[in-house]
């Protein structure tokens, strides 16, 4: 029989189930936690549910909040032609961080997965169609990550868009900046040529 510390043990199943974590990793921070002072253990905790029990969805865009409406949707100067759709929360933040894009955004929270038996309806299209019936957007940008699950849900979408005439893009593929052709894979090469603009 081996050694064990139930509660030690617990814990570190806990923390396996987080994504990108394994056995040795979560085992690492157990330990980290139970050592760590008193004070910052119950600063950690209070955290986690302060966060479980104020953050929600915008009414609106589907984000991530703790307000009433999302800062991007609460802000007047924000372009309201303009949806870009796209699959997680963390896919806004990595988009607003370039600073480049001044429409709004629309997080469907996943993508179709008829694999991992994830369809339209655990998505969220339906409110999306909804923002569409007023008739002020012009363009929906398909963000959705570049994998078949992502090709899929963008194009599945923009079926369903065609009659609304609504312009739907779709995000560039391609060369990442600083990297070498020699190491890109065909399917990057290829949407790359595809994608290529006039300079």
């Amino acid at each position: 029989m081996g050694y064990a510390i139930v509660p030690l043990e617990r814990l570190t199943e806990q923390l396996e189930r987080l994504p990108g974590i394994g056995r040795k990793s979560a085992a690492r921070l157990a330990f980290h936690l139970l050592y760590m002072p008193e004070e910052q253990a119950r600063a950690f905790t209070q955290a986690i549910v302060d966060a479980r029990e104020n953050i929600h969805e915008c009414p609106t865009c589907c984000n991530l909040t703790d307000a009433a409406q999302c800062p991007v949707c609460e802000d007047p100067r924000r372009d309201r032609t303009v949806i870009c759709v796209v699959e997680d929360p963390q896919d806004v933040l990595a988009i607003e961080r370039t600073r480049e894009y001044r429409g709004l955004y629309h997080v469907l929270h996943g993508t179709i997965s008829p694999m991992d038996g994830r369809g339209p309806e655990a998505l969220r299209v339906k409110e999306l169609l909804h923002r569409l019936e007023d008739e002020s957007v012009t363009e929906v940008i398909m963000a959705t990550n570049p994998t078949v699950e992502g090709d899929y849900t963008a194009m599945y979408l923009s079926r369903l868009l065609k009659p609304l005439n609504i312009k739907v893009t779709r995000l560039a593929y391609g060369i990442p900046v600083g990297g070498d052709l020699e190491y890109a894979d065909e399917v990057t090469l290829s949407r790359s040529l595809e994608g290529r603009s006039e300079l």
